[in-house]
């Protein structure tokens, strides 16, 4: 009987080691990443992420990722510091991002991109707290996403931290705006999603500063989830009320629809928006005739004449099938060479532990100063807060371009 259970004991072990050789012949690892590989099979950092590539929001996942991966191979060619890149899709959902976070956990995720959006990015904040690994968002730019107590801006979780505007900043520099360039209009009616922290955020805080810079505000209208296809009521009572602009604190894809039917009912205002309006000339089925002359602030226009830009711009557009950039890819772009500055600075390597990299990560975004596509001498409170200036670009003949003042 001991010869017997001896024998077992060891075709048992031979099994499972034949079992661990198929598995990892067959890549019984996880799946490959979505960036490029390193050079020369150095060890690399692993940066994780998660936006819409699929669903109504995809435009803004998509271009995240892939300006994501631009940077990712410019920076693994150039040989030493290597990155891996894996991004998962959200759909624009909190669920899937909390999912897609764990999966990303679970691969060995030393830092992050965060979300593309907002409401992702606020249910996942605490987990990246928790676990404590650094986060960049290139573009979920609500409060909650850096903040515990995102209302009264209070209690930042200290390791999530944002490329974009924060929506205070995009409303108050909205409001700034137009209060200086009067031309666009005097009479100012805003249609925001009331069930949206991204759009309700960047609403309240125009709204306050359009009262203290003596704006007339003479229609507010919203929307949710549940009637955001039919905005004639809003866009009538607007009309009626005279305003010659339309302030759209919105995402692209229901300002599609705002545009397609002001012009059906022959209402023709100005339209401005902020950051989320970008994206809104690649949407598939829009007639971007209907988007001539809108306005939008941006940290970034495609346009603009530096090497930068104009390398960047030419890259992506190879990569992309002639897409041009939105604010999205360059603010994406500019996380991971902001990220790549704050690894050479502190000696980061791959060996080191999430914690590890999210203590030297931290360390050098509030001390040090970054020049990208989106802004120069850029910096970052402890809260995670970005301070850049933002940029006012205008839809002609189909393209974003900059706006002299």
């Amino acid at each position: 009987m001991k010869k017997y259970g001896l024998m077992k004991k060891c075709i048992s072990a031979a099994l499972s080691l034949s079992l661990m050789v198929s598995l990892s012949a067959c890549g019984g690892a996880a799946p490959a990443a979505s960036g490029g590989a390193s050079q020369g099979g150095a060890a690399a950092i692993k940066i994780g992420g998660s936006g819409p590539l699929t669903g109504p929001a995809a435009v803004y996942g998509n271009a995240v990722k892939a300006a994501a991966e631009l940077a990712v191979e410019e920076i693994n060619a150039k040989g030493g510091l290597q990155f891996e890149l894996r991004f998962e899709d959200d759909t624009h959902d909190a669920e899937k991002a909390v999912t897609a976070y764990g999966v990303l956990k679970d691969w060995g995720m030393q830092a992050s991109l965060g979300t593309v959006t907002s409401a992702p990015g606020a249910a996942v904040s605490q987990m990246y707290q928790d676990d404590g690994i650094f986060a960049l968002s290139p573009s979920a730019s609500s409060l909650a996403v850096i903040y515990h107590d995102s209302d009264n801006a209070s209690d930042p979780y200290g390791n999530v931290f944002q490329m974009c505007f924060t929506d205070p900043n995009q409303g108050i520099a909205s409001a700034d705006y137009l209060q200086s360039h009067p031309d666009l209009g005097s009479k100012i009616a805003i249609i925001y999603k009331n069930d949206d922290n991204y759009s309700s955020g960047v609403y309240a805080k125009f709204k306050s500063q359009a009262d203290v810079n003596g704006l007339e505000v003479v229609y507010e209208g919203t929307f949710d989830d549940s009637n955001a296809s039919d905005f004639t009521v809003q866009l009538k009572k607007a009309q009626d009320a005279g305003a010659d602009l339309v302030f759209l604190p919105i995402y692209y894809d229901p300002a599609s629809l705002i545009l397609t039917q002001a012009n059906q009912m022959g209402y023709a205002p100005t339209f401005f928006g902020v950051d989320g309006m970008d994206g809104i000339l690649t949407l598939e089925g829009f007639d971007t005739s209907l988007a001539e002359g809108v306005y939008l602030l941006t940290p970034f226009s495609a346009d603009a004449n530096d090497d930068l830009t104009q390398n960047f711009t030419k890259n992506y557009r190879t990569r992309m099938k002639d897409e041009i950039p939105n604010q999205f890819a360059a603010d994406a772009y500019d996380c991971v060479y902001a990220i790549a500055q704050a690894c050479e600075a502190a000696g980061i390597k791959a060996d080191m532990s999430p914690q590890d990299v999210c203590d030297a990560l931290k360390q050098q975004f509030t001390s040090m100063t970054f020049n990208g596509l989106t802004g120069q001498n850029v910096t970052w409170s402890e809260s995670g807060e970005v301070s850049k200036s933002p940029k006012a670009v205008m839809i002609q003949n189909g393209v974003y371009v900059g706006v002299d003042d």
